[in-house]
């Protein structure tokens, strides 16, 4: 176990910081409002943006740059464009990943202040770890973070086949002509397995660990990070079709109330013997996840803005630090305005992230196409999946704006 463990480096950041709403909350909103079709939907998203996820490890361990620097080279067009998206979506998605960890704090501990004030505190510890330098310790754990959310997903999912509820209630069907239905698929789909500014990260995550990760290494750890998120992500559908639609219980639009429910979700199947346990995995995997999320970020942009300048004089932890300090800032003023509704905050993140989907995977696949070495790696499947996977999301991408305007 320890030496298949120790093969394993950035994909499980990747797992890590993917793991999180889109798993604990749009998977499991899928299931229990449209039932076990939604499996389907969630693995198809994978496959289409596979090529663009595998894209980060591979060019980081085949040229020894990030994407990130791939874009710089690639002219200001890309550049400009990495900002906007970046800078469009980065106070939303911190903001919907905090909104978890602190529902999920407040359930467990009973809490009854506002969310925004855990998040305020949640988030303080955070720049505290990332400020002092321990984000590494906590890299070295979050492989057993990930065994420990997978194996208790595991084993609640074949008690749950064994044992269904008595009560069982017919799931909704999807239609394509009703507009609810159409943004919820977008929502889910925005951050299935994650959000795409993920393979940036990956990319730098690889080269943080480039001496002892060759391409096949790379790739071989990827593969298990993806894959095993997005069984996950399946897993998830199938416990809320079984447990939450099931029952006939409606999910709540309150982040305190849904964290009870895929709590009990897990306690009401193996019994409240599970509880301490269920409840370390499920605070540890969204804390981990609201922790790599709020380093990427400022690790990201404070790269690009020194490509950007050319600049080497400027202090990179000040910069850094500056940076953090302003999504936190950011992050806190938009829950304090949008926290009245957990899945309105939640889809609207999910659908920003959805609509700049195809600006990200058109770019990314433009950088890895130019590097003649690095394309090579990618097989006539992984090629057709990419143009499929960009045609699918500029196509949805539209669809949705033209549902937003009529």
């Amino acid at each position: 176990m320890n030496s298949f463990l120790s093969r394993l480096g950035p994909g499980l950041l990747y797992a890590g910081a993917s793991v999180g709403v889109s798993h604990l909350v749009q998977s499991t909103r899928a299931g229990a409002g449209y039932g076990l079709v939604m499996v389907f939907v969630v693995i198809l998203a994978n496959i289409l943006k596979y090529p663009f996820f595998k894209a980060g490890p591979l060019y980081a361990s085949q040229t020894g740059k990030s994407l990130l620097e791939a874009f710089y080279e690639t002219g200001r067009f890309a550049m400009a464009l990495f900002y906007v998206v970046t800078i469009g979506t980065m106070f939303a998605v911190q903001a919907a990943v905090t909104l978890i960890t602190a529902s999920v704090i407040s359930s467990i501990f009973g809490l009854n202040f506002p969310l925004w004030q855990v998040s305020a505190v949640i988030l303080s510890v955070c720049f505290l770890i990332l400020i002092i330098g321990q984000y590494n310790w906590l890299s070295k754990i979050m492989k057993w973070v990930i065994i420990l959310l997978t194996l208790a997903t595991i084993i609640t999912l074949i008690a749950a086949f064994a044992n269904p509820p008595e009560q069982i209630v017919e799931s909704l069907s999807f239609s394509f002509s009703s507009n609810t239905d159409v943004l919820f698929l977008i929502a889910l789909i925005g951050w299935m397995p994650a959000p795409l500014d993920i393979s940036l990260w990956h990319s730098e995550w690889t080269l943080a660990e480039s001496k002892t990760l060759s391409v096949k290494k790379s790739l071989f750890d990827f593969q298990i990070g993806y894959w095993g998120t997005t069984f996950l992500a399946a897993a998830f559908v199938t416990l809320g079709s079984i447990m939450l639609r099931g029952s006939g219980e409606e999910l709540s639009s309150s982040g305190v109330v849904f964290s009870v429910q895929v709590i009990g979700m897990y306690t009401k199947t193996l019994g409240n013997w599970s509880f301490l346990f269920v409840a370390i995995a499920a605070f540890t995997t969204m804390f981990s996840t609201t922790l790599t999320v709020l380093d990427a970020f400022p690790r990201i942009l404070n790269k690009a803005i020194r490509l950007s300048i050319n600049n080497s004089s400027i202090s990179e932890k000040r910069s850094y630090a500056y940076i953090l300090l302003l999504l936190i800032t950011g992050t806190l003023i938009s829950l304090i305005y949008l926290l009245d509704n957990m899945k309105q905050l939640i889809d609207f993140a999910t659908s920003i992230s959805f609509v700049t989907a195809p600006i990200l995977a058109s770019l990314i696949f433009w950088v890895v196409y130019k590097n003649k070495e690095t394309f090579k790696q990618f097989s006539r499947l992984n090629q057709l999946l990419a143009v499929l996977g960009i045609s699918f999301l500029f196509a949805f991408s539209a669809y949705y704006i033209v549902l937003k305007l009529a």
